[in-house]
């Protein structure tokens, strides 16, 4: 079902929601998996921005506040990754939001840890929730791509993301969460270059990636092959 619709706007012509949403799946088994990274951002978001709490909606749990001068919907869906889609359709519908007010944060084989990157449409690269969400609303929303890495191998992928990142890894995830909650009105406001920026320097700045080779930090694992195809 493609569920396209004109977003909410105000008198201006501004829209007036906004839909974050992180990808992964509910429950205490899967909270540290490197494929609840989308989870872990939006939660950050909402502490920074100090929205919630959160509560069952929308097929999963969502949190409403403003992120700056913007007012958005926070939603973690509950529906597994593989059904994400039909989480994020029922508050779209509800709200009357096109594409243009989504957002969806999620995890990354395809970059090497820690890095960051955002995309408008696309493909979805083998990502079940991605496949879901297009398939339920359309394709041309926002996506914040956080790199986990790949294992190398195209048969340990599902493993590797239905995996707990390891210890050693765990600082820069935690940073890298919070670089995201601070820097998350630019999203909000559309300034997505400025934001992939402003994260990529901050994790230099916090030691996190080589001098060398910035887009790998430190502690993270051994390099991810470029160009694998997700699989998952």
């Amino acid at each position: 079902m493609d569920a396209r619709v004109e977003p909410a706007r105000d008198g201006a012509g501004y829209n007036t929601m906004l839909l974050f949403v992180g990808l992964g799946n509910p429950g205490a088994r899967y909270a540290a998996n490197r494929h609840n990274i989308g989870f872990m951002v939006v939660e950050a978001i909402a502490k920074r921005h100090n929205i919630g709490p959160f509560r069952k909606r929308f097929q999963g749990v969502s949190a409403e506040g403003p992120i700056g001068s913007v007012r958005a919907l926070l939603l973690l869906p509950g529906t597994f990754m593989n059904e994400s889609g039909r989480a994020v359709a029922e508050a779209a519908h509800f709200y009357k939001l096109g594409l243009d007010s989504i957002t969806v944060f999620h995890d990354e084989i395809e970059l090497t840890p820690g890095k960051v990157r955002v995309k408008i449409g696309g493909g979805i690269a083998g990502h079940n929730g991605l496949r879901s969400i297009t398939a339920h609303v359309g394709n041309d929303y926002r996506r914040v791509r956080i790199g986990v890495g790949h294992p190398g191998v195209k048969d340990l992928v599902h493993p590797h993301v239905l995996s707990d990142f390891a210890k050693v890894e765990r600082p820069w995830v935690e940073a890298l969460c919070d670089i995201i909650s601070d820097n998350a009105e630019l999203l909000a406001k559309g300034q997505d270059a400025s934001f992939q920026n402003k994260v990529h320097l901050s994790m230099s700045a916090k030691g996190f990636f080589d001098d060398k080779e910035s887009d790998e930090p430190r502690a993270a694992g051994p390099k991810a092959p470029k160009d694998n195809p997700r699989e998952t």
